[in-house]
Protein backbone atom coordinates (compact mmCIF):
# COMPACT_ATOMS: atom_id res chain seq x y z
CA UNK A 1 0.00 0.00 0.00
CA UNK A 2 1.29 3.37 -0.67
CA UNK A 3 1.87 6.03 1.54
CA UNK A 4 -0.88 8.74 1.81
CA UNK A 5 0.21 12.29 0.90
CA UNK A 6 -1.36 14.21 3.62
CA UNK A 7 0.85 17.59 2.56
CA UNK A 8 -1.65 17.44 -0.54
CA UNK A 9 -4.72 18.49 2.00
CA UNK A 10 -5.61 20.98 3.52
CA UNK A 11 -5.23 21.08 7.62
CA UNK A 12 -8.96 21.31 8.41
CA UNK A 13 -9.06 18.04 5.31
CA UNK A 14 -6.48 15.94 7.50
CA UNK A 15 -7.98 16.62 10.63
CA UNK A 16 -11.43 15.94 9.79
CA UNK A 17 -9.88 12.37 8.50
CA UNK A 18 -8.02 11.91 12.04
CA UNK A 19 -11.69 12.57 13.25
CA UNK A 20 -13.37 9.78 11.70
CA UNK A 21 -10.79 7.37 11.88
CA UNK A 22 -11.56 7.88 15.47
CA UNK A 23 -15.01 7.44 15.14
CA UNK A 24 -14.62 4.44 12.75
CA UNK A 25 -14.68 1.94 15.68
CA UNK A 26 -18.16 0.67 17.09
CA UNK A 27 -16.59 0.58 20.42
CA UNK A 28 -15.21 4.23 20.05
CA UNK A 29 -18.65 5.17 19.24
CA UNK A 30 -20.32 3.01 22.37
CA UNK A 31 -18.02 5.37 24.72
CA UNK A 32 -18.91 8.68 23.19
CA UNK A 33 -22.52 7.64 23.28
CA UNK A 34 -22.01 6.85 27.07
CA UNK A 35 -20.41 9.50 27.78
CA UNK A 36 -22.47 12.16 26.07
CA UNK A 37 -25.62 10.11 28.25
CA UNK A 38 -23.80 10.05 31.33
CA UNK A 39 -23.03 13.55 30.87
CA UNK A 40 -20.36 13.67 33.36
CA UNK A 41 -16.69 12.49 34.00
CA UNK A 42 -16.93 8.29 34.43
CA UNK A 43 -14.05 6.37 35.62
CA UNK A 44 -14.42 2.17 35.76
CA UNK A 45 -18.25 2.17 34.74
CA UNK A 46 -16.98 1.50 30.94
CA UNK A 47 -16.00 -2.29 31.41
CA UNK A 48 -19.33 -3.33 33.03
CA UNK A 49 -21.22 -0.93 30.38
CA UNK A 50 -19.63 -2.30 27.35
CA UNK A 51 -18.63 -6.13 28.29
CA UNK A 52 -14.96 -5.27 26.93
CA UNK A 53 -11.91 -5.79 28.59
CA UNK A 54 -10.39 -2.98 30.59
CA UNK A 55 -6.90 -3.34 28.50
CA UNK A 56 -9.23 -3.16 25.37
CA UNK A 57 -11.68 0.02 26.81
CA UNK A 58 -8.27 1.64 27.93
CA UNK A 59 -6.84 1.49 24.12
CA UNK A 60 -9.88 2.74 22.67
CA UNK A 61 -10.02 5.81 25.25
CA UNK A 62 -6.37 6.64 24.48
CA UNK A 63 -7.59 6.85 20.52
CA UNK A 64 -10.43 9.17 21.37
CA UNK A 65 -7.98 11.45 23.88
CA UNK A 66 -5.69 11.66 21.39
CA UNK A 67 -7.78 13.44 19.17
CA UNK A 68 -8.61 15.70 22.17
CA UNK A 69 -12.68 14.35 21.64
CA UNK A 70 -12.40 13.18 25.06
CA UNK A 71 -10.02 14.17 28.07
CA UNK A 72 -9.44 12.41 31.28
CA UNK A 73 -8.25 13.80 35.13
CA UNK A 74 -6.30 11.59 37.10
CA UNK A 75 -8.31 11.01 40.76
CA UNK A 76 -5.51 9.00 43.01
CA UNK A 77 -5.23 5.52 41.30
CA UNK A 78 -7.94 6.28 39.25
CA UNK A 79 -8.86 8.45 35.69
CA UNK A 80 -12.28 10.01 35.13
CA UNK A 81 -13.16 10.95 31.43
CA UNK A 82 -15.61 13.46 30.05
CA UNK A 83 -16.34 14.37 26.45
CA UNK A 84 -14.13 17.80 26.22
CA UNK A 85 -16.69 20.38 24.79
CA UNK A 86 -14.36 22.79 23.39
CA UNK A 87 -12.99 20.09 20.87
CA UNK A 88 -16.18 18.22 20.40
CA UNK A 89 -17.89 21.41 18.99
CA UNK A 90 -14.74 21.87 16.43
CA UNK A 91 -15.21 18.91 15.52
CA UNK A 92 -19.17 18.61 14.69
CA UNK A 93 -18.43 22.23 12.82
CA UNK A 94 -16.29 20.84 10.70
CA UNK A 95 -18.26 17.74 9.64
CA UNK A 96 -21.52 20.41 9.47
CA UNK A 97 -19.78 22.10 7.31
CA UNK A 98 -19.61 19.00 5.07
CA UNK A 99 -22.72 18.05 5.52
CA UNK A 100 -24.71 21.23 4.86
CA UNK A 101 -22.54 21.92 1.53
CA UNK A 102 -24.82 18.78 0.04
CA UNK A 103 -27.70 20.56 -1.84
CA UNK A 104 -30.48 17.96 -2.86
CA UNK A 105 -30.90 17.95 -6.34
CA UNK A 106 -34.12 18.46 -8.33
CA UNK A 107 -34.67 14.89 -9.70
CA UNK A 108 -33.11 12.35 -7.08
CA UNK A 109 -32.00 10.20 -10.50
CA UNK A 110 -28.60 12.07 -10.56
CA UNK A 111 -26.67 8.81 -11.05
Amino acid sequence: MGVTKTELFSETQNELAIAAKAFAHPARIAIIQYLLKANACINGDLVQELGLAQATISQHLRELKDIGIIKGTIEGSRISYCINSSRWSEISQQFNQIFNQYKQPVADDCC
